[in-house]
């Protein structure tokens, strides 16, 4: 170190730091207070000091007082310290507790903490250049992220996206063949079928673990007799003439997405869209500079460009490739129109046609 260091602009990069080590070791106490019912319980009954909380959820009276204190101290919930009680305000019992609301914070934790469980993996990839797929990934991220990505799908997908796009929510209603690649677990594709009931959804996945709790999930939601699953990839899922086909965050995940989107245009019927949701992104390093930036580039580091990378096709978009790089990959497939229909501050949603 030949520079003469600051030590105030160093004690300032502790403080981020300590900032950060924090959100790390908070993240796992915010999946345990998913998992036990901790929230759940905060918005549904009102404060409770530790005692009333573990009574009421069944847990132990010391881990919960200690999961209270960091929870407070972290802002997830407010103290009052005059009676002693923990509680939750409306925004954070919408983010924490409620499953179908905007923004899942605990699917995103427990997404995080799987993807960081895989770094030994990463450790000997960075090393080779070799992927790592999605199926090698653990539970918590294909969990994780099917509670994640659920709450922006649910709250944005029939409500805001589907009507950007030029006649799509016609040809749903009055009942359309759809095709969801790269399905994951299904929650894109139990969306639709419940929202357009006339319409039939075929979801797939090269993941089978996956298409088998998609299957489940689907039957739990009662739709089976309008959505099917089969393990595929986006190169090889079967049918024609469909009136749409959607990939949710996954297109910048494929080993080749240019023979996935030749694939897609043939699949398509002549007036077909294809819907194509992907991260919020800009299309230079610099434009990413920021905290939704700082989440995709971290994720992409460890799921999204390691799976890329362990498939065929050379491509390794990563989850800030932004619109430009999207674009291209559309338009050398043989589409002739592209646009960005629609966005929110996670997701970037376009629009493609024949």
């Amino acid at each position: 170190m030949g520079s003469t260091v600051d030590l105030d602009v160093f004690m300032e990069f502790v403080g981020k730091f300590a900032g950060d080590l924090g959100a790390v070791v908070a993240a796992g106490n915010v999946v345990l207070g998913d998992r036990l019912g901790l929230y759940r319980s905060l918005a549904a009954d009102g404060p409770a000091t530790g005692a009333e909380l573990a009574a009421r959820t069944a847990t132990d009276e010391r881990y919960v007082s200690e999961w209270l204190a960091g929870q407070a101290a972290g802002g997830y919930v407010s103290y009052d310290e005059a009676g002693g009680r923990y509680d939750l305000s409306p925004e954070q019992a919408l983010a924490l507790a409620d499953p179908n609301g905007p923004v899942s914070v605990p699917g995103a934790l427990t997404l995080a903490l799987g993807a960081v469980a895989n770094v030994p993996a990463m450790t000997e990839a960075f090393r080779t250049g070799a992927g790592v797929g999605w199926h090698e990934q653990n539970a918590d991220v294909h969990g994780g992220c099917e509670q994640f990505f659920r709450a922006g799908y649910a709250a944005h997908l029939v409500a805001d996206w589907l009507p950007a796009l030029d006649g799509v929510v016609a040809k749903l209603t009055a009942g359309a063949r759809v095709a969801d690649v790269g399905c994951g677990l299904g929650a894109s594709a139990v969306l639709l079928a419940q929202a357009f009931p006339a319409s039939r959804v075929d979801g797939s996945d090269y993941h089978e673990g996956s298409i088998a709790l998609a299957t489940k999930r689907a039957a739990d939601a009662g739709v089976t007799d309008r959505v099917t699953f089969a393990a595929a990839t986006a190169q090889t899922f079967t049918g024609t003439g469909y009136d749409l086909v959607a990939t949710f965050d996954c297109l910048h995940d494929m080993g080749d997405p240019a023979s996935a989107a030749r694939h897609i245009r043939q699949a398509l019927a002549p007036d077909g869209t294809w819907l194509i949701v992907e991260p919020m992104a800009a299309d230079t390093v610099a434009g990413n500079l920021n905290p939704v930036g700082r989440v995709y580039y971290n994720f992409s580091t460890l799921l999204c460009l390691p799976n890329a990378r362990s498939q065929s096709g050379g491509y390794a978009l990563g989850a800030q490739a932004g619109e430009a790089a999207i674009r291209s990959v559309v338009l050398d497939a043989g589409f002739g129109s592209f646009r960005r229909a629609a966005e929110t501050p996670f997701n970037l949603v376009y629009e493609a046609r024949l």
